[in-house]
């Protein structure tokens, strides 16, 4: 019944939000030694780190909300599934945050409560439109995921290693979502997408 699922997505939600992540996987880069990084490279390690939480936050939320309104069985198991493998990066964020002595984003409920808005309205146009929106979503993760391997310390092997298997991750996320039927974006949708993200992740780098 669509109550009891209400009711399920919103447990997701506060854990989500309020509870350490779960992760069954090993944290890539556990087995490396912390890095000797100036003042000025931790904060910004840190700050990257802080982006790429609110990222799986957001993720979380878009395939929360796209479940929510996905009308195909098998395509709902698929977001799920990619729901599920994303919390494992929240989970590796997470804890790299606190090694690097930062703090996710002030602003995770409002960054949540967004994307909840916007995955449940992409569901809305058909599943075919929402697994274009999740494969775009993806594809342009992986993008700022490249641009953060550039950008991190060389010798923070530590974050550079999650980011990294996040990477990995994403690319198959896509992959999955074509397979799936994705259709293609209009240019004018994958430009707002953009727009947001640049909004979000220069907000989070501080805030």
């Amino acid at each position: 019944m669509i109550t009891d699922r209400i009711v399920i997505e919103f447990d997701k939600a506060l854990r989500t939000l309020f509870a350490p992540a779960p992760t069954t996987r090993k944290i890539p880069g556990c087995e490396q030694a912390e890095a000797i990084l100036s003042e000025k490279e931790r904060a910004h390690a840190e700050a990257l780190m802080r982006i790429n939480h609110v990222g799986e936050v957001c993720a979380q939320a878009l395939y929360q909300g796209q479940a929510l309104s996905c009308s195909d069985p098998g395509v709902r198991q698929a977001l799920q599934q990619a729901a599920y493998e994303e919390t494992e990066h929240l989970a590796w964020t997470e804890r790299r945050l606190a090694e690097l002595r930062g703090r996710t984003s002030l602003l995770n409920p409002l960054w949540y409560l967004g994307a909840l808005s916007i995955g449940f309205g992409a569901g809305k146009l058909g599943d075919t439109w929402s697994l274009g929106f999740l494969a775009e979503t993806e594809r342009q993760v992986e993008a700022h995921l490249d641009h953060h391997l550039s950008d991190l310390p060389w010798q923070d092997l530590k974050s550079r290693a999650i980011v990294e298997q996040m990477r990995l991750d994403e690319i198959s996320h896509a992959a999955t979502a074509v397979r799936l039927g994705a259709r293609e974006l209009p240019a004018a949708a994958r430009l707002a997408m953009q727009l947001v993200s640049r909004t979000m992740t220069r907000t989070a780098y501080y805030v």
